[in-house]
């Protein structure tokens, strides 16, 4: 399962296959729209397209609104898309990564010594707090 971070880059990795949406958790974002009302639609779609207040993550996907769109809808619709401004945040936090795994794959373990080291530490911790 992945926690998303980031509305654009989310949904175009789920849009180009990247990341399958059922491996979709939740993606917290820092928008405030609602996807089924047209003019919040057109906002999100001219500036994640054209750019402006952020740079442009759609770009090249001109012909597949309906698409992009559908996905921003599934993921709202699900309550797997997380709007904190909706709840009055005002964080600014910005990940230079798009995707958190909720778990730790065999493979990370098994290839870095700090990820596994980690997960250690987690486990005896999370042991510690079991009643």
């Amino acid at each position: 399962m992945k926690v998303g971070l980031s509305l654009s880059r989310c949904v175009r990795d789920i849009f180009e296959k990247r990341v399958d949406y059922q491996d979709v958790l939740v993606v917290i974002s820092r928008t405030d729209f609602d996807p089924n009302n047209d003019d919040h639609w057109s906002q999100i779609w001219k500036g994640y397209l054209l750019g402006g207040v952020s740079e442009p993550v759609w770009h090249g996907l001109a012909d597949y609104e309906t698409e992009i769109r559908n996905i921003c809808l599934d993921l709202y619709e699900s309550g797997k898309l997380h709007q904190p401004r909706q709840f009055g945040s005002t964080s600014r936090f910005r990940a230079g990564y798009a995707w958190l795994d909720t778990i730790v794959s065999e493979n990370d373990l098994v290839k870095n010594p700090a990820v596994k080291e980690a997960w250690e530490r987690y486990q005896v911790i999370a042991g510690l707090t079991k009643e």
